[in-house]
This record gives C-alpha cells, structure tokens and sequence, in this order.
C-alpha cells in the first residue's frame, strides 16, 4: 500500500509538472503573438503616418527655374572658375521627393548630369552649380559640345512622370548653350579675317547694291550741274 501511494504521488508530480509547462508555452505562445500583433500593427501606423494625404482635387507639384530665365537662351563659357547656377522654387507640392536629378540633354543627344554629386541632389533643394569645365577634363570621353542644351529635373517618380495630384511635375523648360572662348591671336602675328572679304564680295554682287551705287551717282552728277548754274 505505501508503494502504490508513493507511485500515484510520482504520477501526481509529472501531471502537474505536465500541466505547469503547457500554461507556459501557452502563455509565451499568447506574448508572443500579442506582441507580434502590436509591432505590425505599430509598423502599419508609421507607415500610414509617413504617406501624406493627397485629395484628388489638389493640382500637380510645379518647378519653375528662376535662374536663368526661361524666356531666352542664355550663353555660358567652357573655362576656369566659370561656374553655372541654376535656381528653380516649387509651387503646390505636398509630397516632397526625397532627391532631384538634374541633367542637361544635349542637342547631339548625350545627356551629362549637372552639379558636383553626378545630378543627384535633395528633392528639398533650390539650386544647383554646375563646373562644365571640370567637368570636361575629369570626362575627355565624353566632353562637352558647343551647343545648345536642355535642362530637365525630375523627381522620385522619374523623368517622364506624368502630372499627379501633389507630386513634383518634371521640368524640361530651360535652354541655354555652352561655348569654348578661342585664344586671342593679335593682327600682328598675321591674324586674318576669313569672312570679312567674303562677306564683302557678297554685298558687291547683289542687285541692290549696284542700284545703290547708281542712284548716289546719279544724284551727285545732278547736283554738281545744278550749282555750275548758280
């Protein structure tokens, strides 16, 4: 009898022993799972939080270069210390773009990025500076031509986004040109003017010219008989 007693009492100790284990796995099991609940959901609210609300009445972001202006071709030299600044404000953006590319398409159709980080800048910028000189040497595979270019910035959305409610529209308005200054040569070491003799045998030629010419003889013929008369 004592036997049997202490072996149910062995068997009371694994079923409770049994029993203590499952609460606790079950419990962990329950944290866990609440806790795993309350990070997504944590996570979920930030994500939600960081989206700006964007009704779809609000019209698309615009960037407008102030820096040069856009209503005419603005010339820039290839040189030393010749720097390019270009400046730009944004009206009715409300979702910033986290970075803006800025590139000058060339009419030859290269494209170079503009300013010292390769055209990449934050999309919170105003203005860019741009050293084409610089440029041209740190890239002699791919120089600069003398041309006109085309200025075009854009942002997270890329460089054909269409226009959307508070996002940044690309821009692609402004058009300047760049130009290599030739070394001066004076007229001393036999410097010549190859079109202005060119030039000179084209105005001889043309009929009005010969008009010109005999219209103002005839007028000082008329004019020295008519004071021999006086």
């Amino acid at each position: 009898m004592w036997e049997k007693r202490q072996n149910n009492g062995n068997g009371g100790q694994q079923q409770t022993s049994f029993q203590t284990g499952t609460q606790t796995a079950s419990q962990q099991s329950q944290t866990g799972t609440q806790t795993g609940t309350q990070t997504q959901s944590s996570n979920s609210t930030s994500v939600t939080n960081a989206m700006p609300t964007i009704p779809q009445s609000a019209p698309a972001g615009i960037l407008t270069v102030t820096q040069p202006p856009q209503q005419s071709t603005s010339y820039f030299k290839i040189a030393p210390s010749q720097y390019i600044t270009f400046g730009w404000n944004f009206s009715y953006i409300i979702a910033t773009p986290t970075h803006l590319t800025v590139s000058a398409v060339c009419q030859n159709g290269n494209t170079y990025p503009v300013g010292p980080t390769n055209g990449i800048i934050p999309g919170t910028a105003t203005s860019v500076v741009w050293d084409p000189y610089s440029y041209q040497t740190s890239h002699p595979n791919l120089p600069l031509a003398q041309a006109q270019y085309n200025l075009r910035i854009w942002g997270d959305q890329g460089p054909d986004a269409p226009r959307a409610p508070g996002y940044l529209t690309p821009n692609s308005g402004l058009t300047f040109a760049l130009y290599t200054p030739q070394p001066y040569t004076p007229i001393s070491s036999g410097w010549g003017c190859p079109g202005c003799s060119g030039a000179l045998s084209q105005y001889i030629s043309h009929p009005a010219f010969a008009g010109v010419v005999a219209t103002l003889l005839v007028m000082f013929l008329s004019g020295s008989a008519l004071l021999r008369r006086l």
